[in-house]
């Protein structure tokens, strides 16, 4: 065993070809299934949203209907048939076809013998029959006696009951059963000729019958005439000239007139009138849905399920979500188009379970790689901060051991400086770098350990009520001797503020920063400005100078941490590069916000954005 795990380990391609294998072996399982329900959904999904087919004008449709009913205040009976008969008869019609049994139909014996002499004098008078014709069953699509000469014709309209979806709903129609051409068929070929039932798109064999699927069309697209008003001859002539006439019931009383869509799947969605108007126009469009090839629908499940275990395996877990998504999203706007705009239908449900198989089947494996890298993140993490750790304590240690000796040599430094009246220039110009130097000392010094307790995020706010002015000036009088220096003019311009809730400490220390770094990089008798302004519910500090300013490609990085522009570097002035570092965190600690906009020789404008009010 240990020599096959070891010649697996060293031949990496074996993997990836059995990764491949099984993403085919998916699914070609998958594809031996048919998912009836699933796809059923799917392609009435696709049936509601594509644009609808537009009706091809050779159909009319005449229903006994709710007015029809008011109207006579009964059902109508045979009298009332002959009318309509003769009324549509003398507008010239291609073929009449009831769509009800006359069996159900009411009246005296001389008004029921009138109505049948009349359908057999009409040509291409139909009764539909919903039975199926099969040899030596003919006799079954005849009506009893006294409708016996009445002509018949099978139209089936079949629903997906027993196989398919098994949801009643009515997807196909049937162009020929044992050799014989429906109903359908027969009026079709008045218009487009087609004899040969293969010849229409998407024909398949089921059993003995030549099928394939409606094209259907939203239940109203096709205009509804009431039986009373034809009957009375209440119609504008031209109506049902060469048309193929359906005669039917739609009173909204017996789901028997009605058969459920792919639009809906309500009892009475669409009345069995407006059905075999779809039916009819489909054959005569000629514009059936074609259901791709079984190679096809193989071949695209195949390489959705490729892509899923590649995206597992060769991605990161969210960039491997993202390509799934992706996937399905484009497979699915894909499957869409073809069959709006083609009428091609292609299968959606083994598509879509690949990927979840896929998932679920490699997920597994891909957890316990993950596991493992995690582990191995986890046990280097533990190093990194036990380092990290020890670096920070020696940081603060050595900072603190550092703070009081500078202290001493600075204090002394000023005892001599102040008491020594006997010192040369030399020696107070070598005190006067002792002290500055040790200034420089400790401001670094400071900084680090502002760094250490940023990081180990000891850093607390200790709010208190200040107006933000006061704090500016303290901050501008203790740096006045530094600009004198340099004969650089501070200049305030303080909007009267409200006071606000600050940590005093830090906020001095920001612009104790900010303003210095003012004084240091601007050039002797300029100008800094500091200006504060009350803006939408926020208070805005503006610190701008006339200094050697900072490039464009250096302005992103000034925030850094360490970070030192070029100038700054190639400057006689000291700095750590944590000044604007800390500044940052400071100001973003009270919700705030820093930014700064500079040009190179013209100096640079630091821009400090603080809420009147501080939610945490």
């Amino acid at each position: 065993m240990r020599v096959i795990i070891k010649w697996m380990s060293q031949r990496p391609w074996f993997f990836r070809s059995l990764r491949v294998i099984l993403a085919i072996a998916i699914a070609w399982l998958l594809n031996e299934f048919p998912f009836y329900s699933i796809e059923s959904y799917s392609y009435d999904l696709r049936v509601k949203l594509r644009p609808p087919p537009k009706p091809t004008n050779h159909i009319a449709l005449v229903a006994v209907d709710k007015e029809t009913h008011t109207f006579l205040n009964r059902e109508p009976d045979f009298a009332d048939h002959v009318e309509l008969l003769k009324a549509i008869r003398k507008d010239g019609p291609k073929a009449i076809i009831y769509t009800f049994s006359p069996t159900t139909m009411k009246g005296n014996l001389r008004a029921q013998k009138k109505w049948i002499k009349l359908t057999q004098q009409i040509p291409n008078f139909y009764v539909a029959v919903n039975d199926i014709i099969s040899k030596g069953n003919e006799q079954r699509i005849q009506l009893p006696t006294p409708f016996g000469d009445v002509p018949t014709q099978t139209a089936v309209i079949s629903s997906d009951s027993n196989k398919y979806a098994e949801d009643d709903v009515s997807r196909r129609l049937m162009i020929q059963v044992d050799g014989k051409a429906t109903l359908h068929m027969q009026m079709a070929q008045f218009y487009n000729g087609i004899i040969d039932p293969y010849q229409y798109r998407g024909s398949f064999e089921l059993l003995n019958s030549v099928q394939n699927y409606v094209d259907y069309a939203p239940a109203g697209t096709y205009p509804i005439q009431s039986f009373i008003n034809i009957a009375s001859q209440r119609f504008p002539l031209g109506t049902f000239t060469n048309k193929i006439v359906f005669v039917g019931r739609d009173t909204l009383e017996d789901a028997k007139d009605y058969v459920r869509t792919p639009y809906s799947k309500n009892i009475v969605a669409m009345s069995k009138l407006e059905a075999y108007a779809n039916v009819l126009d489909t054959l005569i469009r000629n514009s059936s849905p074609i259901r791709a090839p079984y190679w096809f629908n193989l071949l695209l499940t195949a390489c959705i399920s490729l892509i899923t275990v590649q995206a597992l395996w060769r991605r990161r877990p969210v960039e491997g979500i993202f390509i799934l998504f992706g996937t399905i999203i484009s497979f699915c706007l894909l499957s869409y188009v073809l069959f709006a705009a083609f009428g091609l239908w292609i299968t959606m449900a083994q598509p879509l379970l690949s990927v979840f198989i896929c998932y679920y089947f490699f997920i597994p494996y891909r957890l316990i790689k993950e596991n493992k890298k995690s582990w191995e993140y986890i046990q280097k993490n533990k190093l990194l901060t036990q380092v990290e750790e020890l670096k920070t304590n020696f940081l603060s240690m050595m900072s603190h051991d550092l703070k009081t000796p500078l202290a001493r040599i600075q204090g002394m430094a000023d005892i001599v400086l102040q008491s020594g009246q006997n010192l040369t220039e030399d020696q107070r110009g070598a005190l006067k770098n002792i002290n500055n130097s040790s200034e420089e000392l400790t401001y670094f010094i400071s900084s680090i350990l502002s760094l250490s307790r940023v990081e180990s995020e000891a850093v607390k706010l200790h709010l208190q009520s200040r107006d933000v002015n006061a704090v500016l000036q303290e901050v501008v009088d203790k740096l006045v001797p530094l600009a004198k220096d340099k004969e650089i003019q501070l200049i305030t311009e303080f909007e009267p503020l409200f006071s606000i809730k600050i940590d005093v400490d830090l906020i001095k220390q920001v612009f104790t920063n900010i303003i210095e770094n003012a004084i240091k990089y601007s050039s002797q008798n300029s100008k800094v400005m500091i200006s504060t302004e009350e803006v939408e519910g926020q208070i805005i500090i503006q610190v701008a100078d006339q200094g050697i300013g900072i490039g464009a490609a250096e302005l992103p990085n000034v925030f850094m941490k360490f970070y030192r522009s070029t100038d700054a570097k190639n400057s006689p002035i000291k700095g750590s590069g944590l000044g604007l570092y800390l500044a940052k965190y400071f100001i973003e600690l009270h919700r705030g916000d820093i930014s700064v906009e500079s040009l190179e020789e013209q100096g640079s404008t630091f821009s400090v954005k603080l809420p009147t009010e501080l939610n945490h």
